[in-house]
């Protein structure tokens, strides 16, 4: 998780659908919790503001590893600053400071890999 550049994020749509897209990883602690960066006028917002539930799964090959959980939409400057990355500046003309500019913090529930054709479900909800 950690070396991937990307993941796929899904979230319920206002139609009651899943809606999976292409997000990129910025920072990971384990697999427990996850930040990506966003506007905070996309459909990812939006949607997540209607329902904080989401997975999120990375791909390498034939391997994968899927979390299920919940995303929190921040907004905090120091974490802003903390985790921005200079091609954030194609998205965010104003900087750090754009007021678009949001961070979505995943935190895991559940997991679920497929490593090396092994299956494995790890439970960390209360953890």
């Amino acid at each position: 998780m950690k070396n991937s550049t990307d993941a796929t994020i899904a979230k319920i749509d206002d139609n009651g659908y899943p809606r999976a897209s292409t997000i990129s990883n910025i920072k990971t602690d384990g697999i427990k919790t996850v930040w990506f960066s966003t506007g905070l006028s996309s459909h990812k917002v939006k949607f997540f503001k209607l329902n904080n539930k989401a997975s999120v799964c990375y791909c390498d090959g034939e391997n994968n590893i899927t979390l299920i959980g919940t995303i929190e939409i921040l907004s905090d400057p120091e974490l802003k600053k903390q985790l921005w990355v200079d091609w954030f500046i194609n998205h965010f003309p104003g900087g750090v400071t754009d007021p678009n500019y949001c961070i979505l913090k995943f935190t895991t529930n559940s997991a679920f890999f497929w490593i090396d054709n092994q299956y494995e479900e790890i439970e960390l909800k209360g953890e």
